[in-house]
């Protein structure tokens, strides 16, 4: 019974190293297959690859996105440029910049608006600050980013789109660090 299982044993070893080495092998077989037959070949030898072309993007039109921005409460809150030149279908990003001078935790939220408005459902937002609220700590400045697109569909008319933020405080005015510590030490000295 001893020599069976010793028999059975050996033969288990064989066919796991087997396995092994086969998974092992499979690999760089794998790659020689898909080189000698051409295919699945993700670079090319020569170098010469081109990168790929969106090819959704309309270079025949170019439309000027101005950016503007506008505050309500104790922020500064600006583009970092004041405008843009895009092809309808061109992937683009910009960056707003906003600037709590004050000594005290601000919550904000950002409110876009178009100009003209027929151009409104065709300017595609893919990241925006606008899409939540913001909170800026005391003297804190923030670079942020849209990520836009224009539909090609974009009338043919329009040439020009404004692009404008108002930058509301949510709230009211919210506590200082300093005013927050001592209500909290107030209420713990009540209980």
């Amino acid at each position: 019974m001893v020599s069976e299982n010793r028999k059975l044993l050996r033969k288990l070893v064989v066919i796991a190293v087997a396995m092994f080495g086969f998974g092992y092998a499979l690999i760089p077989v794998y790659k020689h297959i898909c080189e000698v037959l051409g295919i699945n070949v993700l670079t090319q030898k020569d170098g010469t690859v081109a990168p790929p072309e969106n090819t959704q993007i309309d270079r025949t039109r170019s439309i000027t996105v101005e950016l503007d921005s506008n505050v309500q409460g104790t922020l500064r809150f600006r583009p970092t440029q004041s405008s843009v030149t895009v092809h309808p279908g061109e992937m683009v990003t910009v960056v707003y910049e906003v600037v709590n001078s004050q000594g005290r935790v601000v919550n904000a939220q950002a409110v876009p608006s178009y100009a003209p408005q027929s151009a409104t459902p065709h300017f595609k937002k893919v990241e925006c600050f606008c899409f939540k609220q913001q909170t800026l700590q005391a003297n804190e400045a923030k670079q942020m980013p849209v990520m836009f697109y224009l539909d090609p569909k974009l009338p043919k008319e329009v040439k020009t789109i404004t692009l404008s933020y108002t930058f509301i405080e949510i709230g009211g005015l919210a506590q200082s660090p300093q005013r927050a510590s001592d209500a909290a030490a107030a209420g713990t000295a009540r209980l």
